[in-house]
């Protein structure tokens, strides 16, 4: 009982940071957290928030009234065993560790990159599968990840932002560098479904403090900003869309597939996707170039292209505005040349860091009852 109530309190805590972790009537999201949590684990997980915090921080927020009356010792080793889990968030700042909670997504379930446990992935699957997540999930806005486009090795025009070119990203990250196991691409495998893009599964990197963590942790693999680079020109070949957090200076850059990527799966299914996503660019196709060869159709992960049914079939391909995420996947590779990119009317601007994005969340949360219609006014494009 005693334990139920630990993870009951977490699950509650966890839903008042920036992304929510709402109940469920199947209690999905109890069984992740004790999959993931000792019961004293989730209790000093209750003294922690979004904010990064030092230990004599977390320490003052305890109350001995309460029972919680850990010793500097004795914290820390708790602190240590939840951030080897990727059960919370760690880094250093000014030479001092601090810890944070994450997210479901991205965070506690991508930490799962060493050796998942199974009956974790289990839990995890049937939460993440529940319209209560989906919906939390949604509502975080700005959002958490955004698309950039790929073309490493293409040059940028003077007026895109360094923060949309893959290249000047990667050039001006700090080390470390680590590459990681795709989590999502795992799990498709435990159900026997092997990925359709990509038989490489070191496809996704972490850079600077999200490297740092990783590193921690024990997880992914050191490398070189040259060997990330040259990651990233295969994950294009293979056709992977790139998907760094969304922040000038991004702790990760995920390289998804539409065929295993949850947030890839969820934006196919949505028929305003674009509501939910951040992305600066969109394709555009010059008809009178176009030949109908349907490679571009074949490239995009989110079914935001149409072709015609084959050279001579008498029309172009077409993009779906409300679709394309403009992740370039069909520039590169059209053999006519009769893809571009261009700008969207609006622009996004990533904030400067990964605090001030999960403020930016924190700050825009509403009431379960008002998220829900939000949510829905927006899936259908009102």
């Amino acid at each position: 009982m005693r334990q139920n109530q630990a993870y009951r309190a977490l699950q509650e805590h966890l839903d008042g940071q920036a992304v929510g972790f709402p109940p469920t009537a199947s209690g999905a999201e109890l069984q992740f957290l004790a999959q993931l949590f000792t019961p004293e684990e989730a209790r000093l997980a209750l003294q922690l928030s979004y904010r990064p915090a030092s230990i004599e921080e977390i320490l003052i927020a305890s109350s001995p009234e309460k029972g919680q009356d850990w010793s500097p010792g004795q914290a820390l080793e708790l602190l240590e065993s939840m951030t080897s889990k990727g059960a919370i968030g760690w880094k250093q700042k000014n030479g001092q560790d601090r810890w944070f909670l994450l997210p479901l997504v991205v965070g506690m379930y991508e930490g799962q990159d060493g050796r998942p446990n199974p009956d974790l992935l289990r839990a995890a699957d049937e939460y993440l599968g529940s319209p209560e997540w989906g919906t939390a999930m949604l509502a975080a806005s700005p959002s958490q990840m955004r698309t950039v486009p790929v073309g490493i090795d293409v040059p940028a025009h003077r007026h895109v932002a360094s923060y949309e070119q893959i290249r000047s990203i990667m050039e001006s990250a700090a080390g470390p560098f680590v590459v990681l196991p795709c989590i999502c691409r795992e799990q498709e495998a435990r159900k026997g479904r092997q990925c359709r893009k990509t038989a490489r599964t070191e496809t996704c990197l972490g850079l600077g403090e999200g490297a740092a963590a990783v590193l921690k942790r024990k997880h992914g693999r050191e490398i070189t900003r040259e060997e990330a680079i040259s990651i990233l020109r295969d994950n294009e070949k293979d056709g992977l869309v790139l998907q760094p957090s969304n922040a000038q200076s991004p702790a990760f850059v995920c390289s998804c597939c539409g065929c295993c990527c949850g947030m890839l799966r969820m934006q196919q299914r949505l028929p305003h996707p674009l509501a939910f996503w951040t992305t600066n660019f969109h394709a555009v196709v010059d008809a009178g170039l176009c030949t109908a060869c349907g490679t571009c159709a074949e490239r995009c992960q989110v079914n935001a292209v149409a072709a015609a049914a084959g050279p001579g079939a008498g029309g172009p391909a077409i993009v779906d505005f409300n679709r394309c995420i403009g992740c370039g996947l069909c520039v590169t590779t059209c053999p006519a040349q009769a893809i571009r990119l261009e700008r969207n009317t609006e622009e996004a601007v990533p904030p400067a860091s990964q605090e001030e994005l999960y403020e930016r969340i924190r700050s825009g949360r509403k009431g379960w009852a008002e998220t829900k219609r939000d949510v829905m006014r927006r899936v259908l494009g009102r």
